[in-house]
Formats: structure tokens, sequence, C-alpha cells
């Protein structure tokens, strides 16, 4: 999902590469992000050979945000509580 949300569509290909994954992953991926209304898979030729490419739906795209928002609250969190420790070590 995070390389889908720096573009309007990526063919699977592209996908594949740039997240480093087998074909098989991420077309299980890709078939559970679509059921969960995340990504949308649009099916189709370039000349005759068939192509596939996804882009993040606007429930992705919010999903995503809301995803990394937790994830840097738990590091500031985890950040705070280190540094608390970390002062208290001295005492």
């Amino acid at each position: 999902m995070a390389f889908l949300s720096g573009c309007a569509e990526a063919e699977f290909r592209a996908v594949q590469e740039g997240c480093a994954v087998s074909q098989s992953a991420l077309s299980k991926v890709a078939a559970v992000l679509e059921s969960a209304s995340y990504i949308k898979v649009r099916k189709g030729y370039v000349g005759k050979r068939p192509r596939t490419w996804l882009r993040l739906s606007a429930a992705g795209r919010t999903a995503l945000t809301d995803h990394l928002s937790a994830l840097q609250a738990i590091a500031a969190d985890a950040a705070a509580w280190g540094a608390s420790v970390d002062s208290s070590v001295g005492d």
C-alpha cells in the first residue's frame, strides 16, 4: 500500500519489483486488500499481452494514513518512555 500511495496506479510487475516480493505473494496480498476495498484492480491488455494494474482506493489511503499515524504514536510513546527510563537510571 505504501508503494501505491506514491502513484495514481501501478502495473502489477512494477509493484512486485518495487516491493521485492514474489508474484505469488503479491497476488495473495492484492486479493486480500481488494476484498477489504483498500485497492482497486484493473485488468487489460497492452498489445496482446495481459496486464494488471493496482491502485489505492480512497478507503485504502485513509487506512494507510491511519496506520502510519498509529505507528508514529507508538514510536513517540516508546521514545518518551525510553527517555524517562534513561533519565531515572542515574538515580
